[in-house]
C-alpha cells in the first residue's frame, strides 16, 4: 500500500527520532528540533521552530511525539508516490522527461488540449537545468511550490 513503511524504514526513523530525543522523553521539543536542525545546516528562529511543531503536534502539547512525528512522514511519503505517478503520467516514453510533446498528448488525453505557446511556456518555466524538458526533481518542484 502507498506510504507503507517496511519495518526496516520504521527502525531507521525510530533511530533517527531517538538520535533527536536528546533527553530520552520520547517526545521531540522545539530545542531538540532546533539542534537537528542546525547541526544539518539549518537554522530556524525560536518562532519558526515552534511553527514548526505546531504544524504536526496533534494533541497540542507543544511536543512531537514520535506517532505525530511517523504521521508526517507517512503523509510526505504518500505525497512523494503521488507526484511519482502523476510524473509517469506525463513522461509517456518512460525516459525520465517530459517533453513539450508528452505534455501536448498528455493535456489532450485528460481533455484540456493547450495552444503551443502555452505548452512552450509550462515547460520552460519548470525546466530550471534550460535542457528543454522537465526531470522528475524540476516536476515535483513545480508542483510543490507555494
Amino acid at each position: 500500500m502507498a506510504g507503507e513503511l517496511t519495518p526496516e524504514q520504521e527502525a531507521e526513523y525510530k533511530s533517527a527520532f531517538s538520535a533527536v530525543d536528546t533527553n530520552g522523553s520520547g517526545t521531540i521539543n522545539a530545542q531538540e528540533l532546533g539542534a537537528a536542525l542546525k547541526a544539518m545546516g539549518k537554522n530556524f528562529s525560536e518562532a519558526e521552530l515552534q511553527n514548526l511543531i505546531s504544524q504536526v503536534d496533534s494533541d497540542g502539547d507543544g511536543e512531537i511525539s514520535f506517532e505525530e512525528f511517523m504521521a508526517v512522514v507517512k503523509k510526505a511519503r504518500a505525497g512523494r508516490e503521488d507526484l511519482q505517478v502523476a510524473f509517469r503520467a506525463f513522461d509517456q516514453d518512460g525516459d525520465g522527461h517530459i517533453t513539450v510533446d508528452e505534455l501536448k498528448q498528455a493535456m489532450a488525453g485528460l481533455g484540456q488540449p493547450l495552444p503551443q505557446e502555452e505548452l512552450d511556456a509550462m515547460i520552460r518555466e519548470a525546466d530550471v537545468d534550460q535542457d528543454g524538458r522537465v526531470n522528475y526533481e524540476e516536476f515535483a518542484r513545480m508542483l510543490t511550490q507555494k
